[in-house]
């Protein structure tokens, strides 16, 4: 059974930094192409940011866009969301995601992955 659990949330200043983290275990982690989604209160579940398999490609929501870094280490089976320059906003519970598309457009909307962690609360002060 693949089991996907996040941490490195908690409470930040704006303008800080926090590094999440999601192990996988379980299952070929190599093979997945990973996903970082986040829902606010009372708001729909929403695209953050994805990375292919073998790293060589990576995504982002425009709102996060030279702020937020997705990385991955194939050996430890887990990938990261490196988020700098918080503001309120990014104010949510976070959601890592495994879904396998290899050789196609990593997808953007939460029902394409198959796979979900227990997400992790990531809470900006103002």
């Amino acid at each position: 059974q693949v089991q996907l659990v996040e941490s490195g949330g908690g409470l930040v200043q704006a303008g800080g930094s926090l590094r999440l983290s999601c192990a996988v275990s379980g299952g070929a982690f190599s093979s997945y192409d990973m996903g970082w989604f986040r829902q606010a209160p009372g708001k729909e579940r929403e695209f953050v940011a994805a990375i292919t398999w073998n790293s060589g490609n990576t995504v982002y929501a425009d709102s996060v866009k030279g702020r937020f870094t997705i990385s991955r280490d194939n050996p430890k089976n887990t990938v990261y969301l490196q988020m700098n320059s918080l503001k309120p906003e990014d104010t949510a519970v976070y959601y890592c995601a495994a879904g396998s598309f290899r050789g196609m457009v990593i997808p953007t909307t939460a029902v394409r992955y198959a796979l979900w962690g227990q997400g992790t609360q990531v809470t900006v002060s103002s």
